[in-house]
């Protein structure tokens, strides 16, 4: 039988019409990508330095801002941990990166664990959003892995998408928040888009464009919403303008020493996938 790290290196076959799908719904969920073996390995590690070094699971609730209710968050993994790293630099899921863009290299926008609490409230959703609103990039060549650690039933808070959303602009200029909730949802009401809102299976996992809006449902389980996610880029892509005052914060975390015109390459920015 084949290793995790093996397993993490074999192609990920897409069909035609798996690519076109996310060519014209801005996403797709694709079942079975991983194995429950490599799911349980990524888990654990994941789960101990997200409990270990997350501050904000100290905060009470109720002290929080909305962006904090919504989940628990700790990025640039791939470069303290060595066994994460072998997650995020997986050629299996860069090359789907790659094939759902239509690209033919991927590098690393950066990694981040997504842990959403379970309060038994509806008080931590995470609010309508499109990623891209905070990534300094001259592309529209970006794509997030989302990947569940565990099965994530429906009361658990999964990732919802607004089919064909990345084809509008609205909303593109607010940052996640109660503001972004109320009206990206009622212009996505307005524009009649359909929502997909559904669980996701054990080794499911979803992939979706940068301007694609998206949220998640409050966790009113009993258990936490352990995810981890790959942010993916076109290789080649630019620094963008900074038009807001999210994008040098991110240029500093993920783009270190980078100015608008330069390409996206730093050792924060490993290529992942070249064909």
């Amino acid at each position: 039988m084949s290793t995790i790290e093996e397993r993490l290196q074999e192609p990920y076959e897409l069909t035609q019409e798996q690519i076109e799908y996310y060519q014209e719904n801005g996403f797709i969920k694709l079942k079975q990508v991983l194995d429950e073996e490599t799911l349980q390995y990524f888990n654990d590690e994941i789960s101990k330095v997200v409990f270990e070094k997350n501050p904000l699971l100290k905060k009470p609730m109720e002290e929080r801002t909305t962006f904090e209710k919504a989940f628990i968050q700790i990025g640039n993994l791939f470069k303290t941990n060595a066994i994460i790293q072998k997650l995020v630099l997986s050629k299996r899921l860069g090359k789907i990166a790659a094939d759902l863009m239509k690209v033919e290299g991927v590098r690393l926008y950066h990694d981040q664990a997504l842990y959403k609490e379970p309060t038994g409230k509806t008080s931590n959703i995470t609010p309508w959003h499109a990623d891209q609103y905070y990534w300094p990039l001259d592309t529209d060549n970006t794509v997030t892995a989302w990947i569940p650690l565990q099965k994530t039933t429906e009361n658990m808070g999964p990732l919802a998408f607004s089919t064909g959303s990345q084809k509008y602009d609205f909303g593109r200029n607010l940052e996640i928040s109660d503001e972004s909730e109320e009206r990206i949802q009622q212009a996505l009401a307005d524009a009649k888009l359909e929502l997909v809102d559904s669980g996701f299976d054990a080794g499911e996992i979803s992939f979706h464009g940068g301007w694609t809006f998206h949220r998640a449902g409050a966790n009113t389980s009993d258990k936490v919403r352990a995810v981890m996610t790959i942010i993916y880029m076109e290789d080649g892509t630019k620094v963008s303008n900074f038009t807001n005052s999210a994008h040098p914060v991110d240029r500093d975390a993920f783009l270190p020493g980078l100015e608008p015109g330069d390409t996206a390459i730093t050792e924060m920015n490993p290529l992942i996938y070249k064909r």
